[in-house]
């Protein structure tokens, strides 16, 4: 079993979480000023990667460029991995290869702080991408407690590039925010990542 293969019932009963799906988590949590640099690449890019309309499409030119935004807004106090294997406890099925991580530390070449777990959904299914988003993190925070490091919560977004749904795992709570957001509300995506990486949703 890996990260892919869970949902949300098998995240639940393997890990003992509650499901809570019914707050607006980032609700005080105000949108970011977007760089003309951001702006200008996904106003070619959007349109590209919705008319590609593969998984890959919408990670190159939609998804990652979102997440280096936020880095950039977090003043490169994080590190950004893409593709990397995450392998945190096999025998839980706590394995596989990550779309993104985010680490609250600025060091790159290994990861030192998962703080976000990014999951691109596949074929745009949302709900199943939650499942995947949930393991994930579970695995981060296995991983922080692992290294000593005290991280009050692990966040995670599921994506399909157009749509944007967030959540966090406090204690056994599994909390799903109840809005998602559109690519057209950047600054307020950005505005929320940035938030977890810095430590600053509360």
């Amino acid at each position: 079993m890996s990260y892919s293969d869970f949902t949300i019932e098998e995240v639940k009963l393997r890990f003992s979480l509650r499901l809570e799906e019914d707050r607006d988590l980032y609700a005080t949590i105000a949108p970011v000023e977007i760089s003309p640099l951001l702006r200008e690449t996904l106003a070619e890019n959007v349109p590209l990667a919705l008319a590609i309309s593969t998984e890959k499409a919408r990670s190159e030119f939609i998804i990652a460029p979102v997440l280096l935004e936020a880095r950039r807004q977090a003043n490169h106090q994080a590190s950004l991995f893409s593709g990397i294997e995450f392998t945190v406890d096999a025998e839980l099925g706590l394995k596989g290869v990550c779309d993104f991580l985010l680490s609250r530390s600025s060091e790159q070449l290994t990861i030192e702080a998962p703080v976000v777990a990014v999951v691109e959904a596949k074929n745009e299914n949302m709900k199943a991408g939650i499942g995947q988003c949930l393991a994930e993190m579970v695995a981060a925070r296995l991983f922080n407690e692992r290294k000593g490091r005290d991280e009050q919560a692990v966040y995670g977004v599921v994506t399909t590039g157009n749509n944007w749904k967030f959540l966090q795992l406090l204690g056994n709570a599994a909390q799903v925010d109840l809005v998602e957001y559109h690519i057209k509300e950047t600054g307020r995506i950005i505005g929320i990542i940035k938030a977890m990486l810095l430590g600053q949703t509360a």
